[in-house]
């Protein structure tokens, strides 16, 4: 009796087809199709089931009444042509869970006229292809499990119901497999690889859902840049290969913010690297180019070829007195260690002074004075006990020339072995110098040897020495701007490049009368001259200053004809202009030289010859 199935209306895969009847409950098992209590089992060809016992002939048959009712699944029923619809479950039975299907190979569906398995209850029976439609046979079923067993529910799907899903081809059979699906994944950022789907998602479904799919579909091809699409990507990304990296966009801001900082410290290093270089000439250590080692030999015209030779004769005195003490310059005379140097060098040591001489190799001895002149501003010490000692050449002051070169030595504010250099200024300048006492007694008569060698306080009593480092002078006096004096009168000013010296043919004179004798004898022409006279010439006074006459009797001016009031204003052939001028032209000469004299009386010139007298 063929039944219509209760409850909700069966979806699309579950309905059955117009052609051929469809169960409305499945079997309890895929393979134990048994009829409903009460029902003949048809005869249809019957799949075995995979890994059961073999059936043995000997077990016994079981009628259809014990067997309970079950539904047979639509498969099932398709598979078996003319099959009945099974009954459906009676009300009140408990729903049973479906057993999951077994795989089975397609092989094992016997054919027509095949023989049919045995069953867990009877042996196996050969079934004849019948001819036409016959009634359904019967399934043995065994006795225990005949009232003890319950109905098997219903069996589900393969799929969930889709309300809106349309079969594209008709109607398809009720367990179709659903189209092969990609499972879900989480979406990778755009660009990732992708992990390997499994097999299923190339179209085949899992090993426990074998019996009801579809057969298996042809390999899925190698993946491809399609499957690396993701739809969440930025518009217009190109595609990329899988497993290569993709490049990620840098934002503007981060490029220029880098650039700016790789300028910034770009121009701190350039410009630390360029200061280092200005200030150091380079990176690596400084090197200066030098010279290599040269001979120390020089010319002997040289400033140095001379220095080193009249340097080893030069000495520096130090003198120190009752009330005062002074530094000069001396230079060595003999090898008897007599030195000449200034007067007013030593006369601070009086009576009862110490002089010390150090020679230019440092050593220092004590020194004596063997005699001073004040009006030649010259004196000679000496020293004992020293060896070795290297006498200065003397030259000659009268073959001197303005504009020879000269070289200064001396200790200029104790500066000792100082060399100054310079030329010859001019000539037979008359100088004066000293007068510190204040009756004339000090002072001295120089017609001296001006040079622009620098001279400076200290240098006093030094040789002035030509080109061949022999002595032509002696440095005696300089003239200061703005006090109008010379060191032999106390000055203390620096040099102004107005230097004086005694000529050494003086000097060479006086200094051996002072070694010889202990004083030195001046030239005198026997008359008193008139200081305060202003014109031009060296005037005769009318008396002396003691009140006797102007002119000495029987002196050399009166033997001359000499008299009171005459104006002398020339000195062999040289003019002169002032008292002073005349005493030191007369000093330039020795006592007993013959001497041409120009002088104006009453208006008118006349000439004498004066022979030199000596005073003491």
């Amino acid at each position: 009796m063929n039944e219509q199935p209760t409850g909700p209306k069966p979806k699309w895969w579950s309905r059955p087809q117009t052609d051929r009847p469809r169960a409305t409950e499945p079997p309890p098992d895929a393979y134990d199709l048994a009829p409903p209590a009460g029902a003949t089992e048809p005869v249809h060809p019957v799949r075995e089931r995979p890994g059961a016992p073999e059936a043995s002939t000997d077990a016994p048959s079981v009628s259809a009444s014990d067997t309970p009712a079950a539904d047979t699944p639509a498969s099932e029923a398709e598979s078996i042509p003319g099959g009945p619809a099974p009954e459906p479950p009676s009300p009140g039975s408990p729903p049973s869970t479906p057993e999951p299907p077994s795989p089975a190979p397609p092989s094992s569906a016997p054919g027509p006229g095949a023989p049919r398995p045995a069953s867990a209850t009877g042996p196996a029976e050969p079934v004849d292809a019948p001819a036409s439609p016959a009634p359904p046979a019967t399934r043995p079923i065994p006795a225990e499990s005949a009232g003890s067993a319950a109905p098997p529910a219903p069996r589900q799907p393969l799929h969930a119901p889709d309300p809106y899903g349309t079969p594209p081809y008709g109607g398809p059979g009720p367990w179709a497999p659903a189209p092969p699906v990609q499972r879900p994944v989480p979406t990778p950022p755009g660009g990732t690889a992708l992990p390997q789907q499994p097999p299923y998602a190339a179209g085949q479904a899992p090993a426990s859902e074998a019996p009801y799919a579809a057969p298996p579909a042809p390999p899925a091809p190698p993946a491809s840049q399609w499957l690396q699409y993701d739809p969440w990507s930025a518009p217009g990304e190109p595609f990329t290969k899988a497993g290569d990296p993709v490049p990620r966009k840098r934002r503007r801001g981060a490029l220029l913010a880098g650039a700016v900082l790789l300028a910034l410290v770009a121009g701190c290093v350039g410009g630390g690297v360029g200061a280092y270089v200005e200030r150091n000439g380079g990176i690596t250590s400084v090197r200066l180019p030098q010279s290599g080692k040269e001979p120390q030999g020089r010319a002997p015209d040289s400033v140095a070829g001379i220095a080193a030779s009249a340097l080893p004769s030069v000495v520096t005195i130090h003198v120190t007195g009752a009330a005062e003490s002074g530094t000069g310059t001396g230079f060595v005379l003999d090898n008897a260690g007599r030195i000449l140097t200034n007067n007013h060098v030593v006369k601070a040591a009086g009576d009862s002074g110490k002089i010390s001489v150090t020679f230019s190799g440092g050593e220092s001895v004590a020194a004596q004075v063997v005699g001073r002149d004040t009006g030649y501003d010259l004196a000679v010490v000496k020293v004992s006990g020293v060896s070795g000692l290297k006498p200065l050449a003397l030259g000659n002051s009268d073959n001197v020339l303005v504009g020879d070169p000269v070289v200064a030595i001396g200790a200029p504010f104790d500066l000792s072995n100082t060399v100054t250099s310079g030329i010859i200024s001019a000539k037979e300048r008359p100088i004066t110098a000293g007068g510190e006492d204040g009756d004339g007694s000090d002072v001295s008569y120089v017609d001296a040897l001006q040079t622009d060698a620098p001279i400076n306080p200290g240098n006093s009593g030094g040789p002035l020495v030509d080109s061949k480092a022999r002595v032509i002078g002696i440095n005696s006096a300089i003239r200061s701007a703005g006090s109008g004096g010379s060191e032999g009168s106390g000055g203390q000013a620096g040099s102004i490049g107005l230097g004086f010296a005694i000529p050494i043919n003086q000097a060479k004179r006086v200094a051996e009368e002072l070694i010889n004798t202990g004083r030195a004898t001046h030239p005198v022409i026997g008359v008193t001259l008139d200081m305060k006279f202003t014109g031009d010439g060296a005037r005769v006074a009318d008396k002396a200053v003691d009140g006797k006459p102007s002119v000495t009797a029987d002196g050399p001016g009166a033997k001359a004809g000499i008299r009171p009031q005459d104006v002398i204003t020339k000195v062999d052939g040289q003019r002169v202009h002032g008292a002073e001028e005349l005493i030191v032209k007369i000093r330039a000469h020795r006592p007993g030289d013959r001497l041409r004299l120009a002088l104006m009386r009453d208006g008118k010139e006349q000439e004498l010859t004066l022979t030199l007298g000596s005073a003491s």
